[in-house]
């Protein structure tokens, strides 16, 4: 196992994360603890000692199973992270009450990583209002011994991430982020790894294969990379870019069956670094997996200066693409919660003077009529 050193601590570059652990009848409140056992202790015998649960995983049943798989262990053996669910405005105001629980569900005195989590456009607002007194009382479980580590993890945009470490930054020890190399240009992952680096917080990864779509490529794309190595499998290269990158110190992987788990350990077992020209490679195959599937807005603005309703058209397509990239998912719709009714995609009037200024040429009406159909709006 390859491990990283975090201040005084060596962690296992590979996490397992409790996102998507085993279920039975395929119901996602229904872990199968059993199989999940069997994985726990896989893990811990091949050297993964930091495990990622949340309260919100699995309809609230994470917590209890990943706290009864651990407790079979030295506490000291392995490192567990939890997080505050501010996704939910109706938790705002209950952060001791939620981490009371938190402990109690997971059977222990105290989380060695604790994070805000899914800081985004919805919740930054009340992540910074001293009113609900979340960063106080987080702060002050860490004081007393109860929080080892505090951080945060980030489903929002640059900026939004940026108004929370202008504000929280010199007390935030780890950044959990999306990141994977299609990430890395399409939502910005590359800028918030620069981010987190100018304020020299290490990088915790999630969502490494883009919910699966990394492990398997078009026939193309995956002769390019087994002409490069033969013997690497195709997920295995996402993992390598991600452990390229210097400040990352933990990638977590939501593995649901035992075989995942043992194949991601097999790739973990060495460090094999990509070259330059394999690193390009990939970039290039994400470029291509882009293009195929997104609308090719560059983000220059022409069209927010002739939009009569004077929508953010370029955050709203951004949002757009990446909601008809993932067939879906819940960052679109949570963002645009964000947005005023009259900012969203359903207030535009179809009048096209957007089109008539676009360089790319794209069909914005069009897009704008889609999305809205798409969330409902």
């Amino acid at each position: 196992m390859i491990f990283k050193d975090f201040q005084e601590l060596k962690i296992s570059a590979l996490g397992m994360g409790a996102m998507r652990l085993p279920v039975m009848d395929g119901i996602y409140a229904n872990i199968d603890e059993v199989e999940t056992d069997k994985m726990v202790a896989y893990a811990m015998d091949h050297g993964i000692n930091y495990y990622d649960t949340a309260w919100g995983y699995h309809d609230g049943q994470s917590e209890i199973s990943i706290g009864k798989a651990l407790s079979k262990y030295p506490r000291d053996s392995y490192y567990l992270a939890t997080k505050f669910p501010g996704y939910d405005p109706s938790n705002w105001e209950k952060v001791s009450v939620i981490f009371e629980d938190q402990l109690k569900k997971c059977g222990v005195e105290y989380f060695d990583f604790y994070l805000f989590h899914n800081v985004c456009e919805m919740n930054i607002d009340a992540y910074l209002d001293p009113k609900y007194g979340i960063f106080d009382y987080l702060v002050k479980q860490k004081e007393i011994g109860r929080i080892h580590h505090l951080g945060f993890s980030v489903h929002g945009r640059y900026d939004v991430m940026k108004r929370f470490l202008e504000v929280y930054g010199p007390m935030m020890e780890f950044c959990q982020i999306q990141l994977n190399y299609l990430d890395w240009t399409f939502q910005d992952a590359k800028a918030k790894v620069e981010l987190s680096e100018k304020y020299h917080i290490p990088v915790w990864v999630m969502e490494p294969l883009r919910g699966g779509s990394l492990c398997k490529l078009s026939e193309e794309d995956e002769s390019k990379l087994n002409a490069l190595r033969p013997d690497e499998k195709i997920p295995a290269w996402a993992f390598r870019f991600l452990l390229s990158i210097p400040s990352v110190k933990v990638v977590l992987s939501g593995m649901s069956n035992y075989e995942q788990l043992k194949e991601n350990i097999d790739t973990f077992e060495k460090e094999k670094n990509l070259t330059e020209e394999e690193r390009e490679i990939l970039l290039e195959i994400a470029d291509g997996m882009l293009k195929k599937k997104i609308l090719p807005c560059t983000a220059c603005r022409y069209c927010t200066s002739h939009c009569p309703k004077e929508l953010n058209i370029p955050s709203l397509l951004a949002l757009y693409n990446e909601h008809s990239y993932t067939g879906g998912g819940f960052l679109a719709p949570m963002a645009l919660m964000a947005f005023p009714d009259e900012k969203k995609p359903s207030a535009c009037i179809g009048c096209r003077s957007c089109e008539e200024v676009c360089p790319q040429q794209i069909k914005i009406s069009k897009a704008m009529n889609d999305f809205s159909l798409k969330l409902g709006l």
